[in-house]
Parts: C-alpha cells; sequence; structure tokens
C-alpha cells in the first residue's frame, strides 16, 4: 500500500449507498468491533472512515480457518486502541454486503479511508503478516491526514441481556454531514457551533482541529511546502504550512518542534498566534500521545 490521496480507480467510493435509517448499526462484540447487517450500515462508516480508519471483515462460518481470522482481527483491534475500527459483515446472513461493493470471496477483508475501500486481502493471513498490512494503511491514512481514534464502542443491554447498540450523537450530526461531502471548512463551522454552546467540549475542540487541518492541507503539495519552508526559514506562513504537512505525513514530533522554534523567537500577537496553531495541533494528534506531551514540555520552555 502506498501513501497519496485515493485516486486508484481500483478503489471502490461508497457514497452511492444510501443513507443510513437511524439506530442501523448492528451489535458488537469487543472494544472497537462492531457488526454490519444493511448497506446503510456500510453508509455509517463512511463518515467514520472521515476521522478514523475503518477495517471491514467479510467472513463466513463456512470459510476453513475464518474463524481464527476474526479472533487475530478482534484481538489486533484492540490492541491498536482505538486507531483503526473492526466492522464485520457476516454473508451468509447478509449476502447483499459482499454484493453491494463487489466482494468477489470470503473471507475479505479491506480498509474504509476518506469514504473510500482500499482492498486488503483475501483469504486467511498469519497474525503477523495481517499486522503489517494495517501498519501500512495507518501510514497510509495518516499521510492522507486521517489520525483520529474511534471511541470504544458504546454498548447497551437487549431487553434479553445479549444484545448490543453503538450508541450515536446527533450533536456531530452536521459536521459529520459536512466531512463527507469534503467541506471540511463547513464542518469547522459546524464545530464552532457547538464551542459557541459549550467552549468546554473536548470532542467538538478535537473536531474542529481536525477539520481546519484537512481544510488546510487539501491545497498543500507536500514535497513543495517543505522544500519552500526549508528556503525561506523566517516566513511563518511557511513554516506553518510545513507543520501541517508533517502532522498529516505522520511527523507530529517535527511539526511540534518546528513550531516551538519560531515562538522562541516570537512576541505579541504573532506568538499568540503560533501558540494556538500548536495547541490546535495538539487536538488534532491527540492529547495523550508522547509527542504532544513532549511538546507541551517544551512549550512551556519556551513561553516562560
Amino acid at each position: 500500500m502506498t501513501s497519496g490521496r485515493f485516486n486508484d480507480p481500483g478503489i471502490l467510493d461508497l457514497s452511492a449507498l444510501k443513507k443510513p435509517a437511524p439506530g442501523s448499526s448492528g451489535g458488537s462484540r469487543g472494544a472497537y468491533v462492531t457488526e454490519v447487517a444493511t448497506p446503510n450500515d456500510l453508509q455509517a462508516l463512511v463518515s467514520k472512515s472521515l476521522q478514523h480508519v475503518v477495517v471491514l471483515e467479510f467472513y463466513s462460518a463456512r470459510a476453513q480457518g475464518g474463524q481464527q481470522l476474526s479472533d487475530d482481527l478482534i484481538a489486533l483491534s484492540t490492541e491498536a486502541q482505538g486507531k483503526w475500527l473492526l466492522a464485520r459483515a457476516d454473508c451468509d446472513a447478509h449476502p447483499e454486503l459482499p454484493q453491494a461493493v463487489g466482494i468477489q470471496a470470503v473471507p475479505t477483508v479491506v480498509a474504509m479511508i476518506g469514504g473510500q475501500l482500499a482492498p486488503l486481502f483475501q483469504g486467511v493471513q498469519p497474525k503477523e503478516a495481517i499486522r503489517q498490512v494495517l501498519d501500512q494503511v495507518l501510514q497510509t491514512a495518516a499521510a492522507n491526514g486521517i489520525m483520529g481514534k474511534t471511541e470504544p464502542v458504546a454498548q447497551a443491554a437487549a431487553p434479553d441481556g445479549d444484545g448490543a447498540q453503538p450508541v450515536s450523537d446527533p450533536r456531530f450530526a452536521a459536521a459529520d454531514e459536512a466531512l463527507a461531502r469534503g467541506d471540511y471548512a463547513g464542518a469547522r463551522d459546524e464545530f464552532d457551533k457547538l464551542l459557541a454552546a459549550n467552549p468546554n467540549d473536548a470532542e467538538a475542540k478535537a473536531g474542529k482541529a481536525q477539520a481546519g487541518l484537512l481544510a488546510r492541507s487539501t491545497t498543500l503539495e507536500p514535497g513543495q511546502a517543505l522544500a519552500y519552508a526549508a528556503a525561506h526559514p523566517d516566513d511563518h506562513t511557511a513554516q506553518l504550512a510545513a507543520a501541517d504537512v508533517e502532522v498529516v505525513t505522520g511527523n507530529p514530533s517535527g511539526a511540534f518542534d518546528r513550531i516551538i522554534t519560531l515562538i522562541r523567537t516570537s512576541s505579541g500577537d504573532e506568538r499568540d498566534a503560533l501558540r494556538e496553531r500548536l495547541l490546535e495541533l495538539f487536538e488534532t494528534v491527540g492529547a495523550t500521545d508522547p509527542a504532544v506531551l513532549k511538546a507541551r514540555r517544551a512549550l512551556s520552555a519556551a513561553l516562560f
């Protein structure tokens, strides 16, 4: 798998599927696992894939070795701690699902990134080989600005006590719709509305930061942005563009160091603007990421 925008004609765009019906998501087994039961459920995953990677497993109880593959994927999803969501489609119970996306054989595993499908592999694979493939998927997603994390699948007990349903948050419906149509500036505005009502909404802050990064990075060519910044070290606009590139290509530490270096030699409104951009990037990467924790200490030293 290679980095870059997903414009390969072999990758299937899911935008033509029907809009999801409320409450259509299936039950889940595992902290980062959900079941897919209808084409509407597939469409519901599209907006999620604009924020974090979704791995789709098309499985059948009749497939030899299929249970081991499923167990390995579930274990790897737990190990990843939210870096990707595992969505499982039972092709025996729901044969329309593989038909909806052109799957010819089971088991088949694909990744959904930015609303598009990227085929990964067919058949049973060793766990370590799967881990390597998924590492490449995450690198590709980062190169495309998809670096969010999924929350553990919320579970609500069914009347008989053994069912579960993911719980969606209607607050983010408008922002998710804007993200789904590629309107990143519009999504940022929707998150702003939520923050106006509740300035301490951590999820809205993170969403706004990521939407802002996506809106800026869609106009950048990584190599050119980094080269221009190297040739113009005193151009703050160029340095901030280079920092965006470093974040989306998986080098947040480089981005943070770049901005903190500017903060050390700036003052007044200029310094405040740099600090605000740095804090936005912290929100995008995640408050508990080691690179963020290290950069926060460096920022404190630079400011005081």
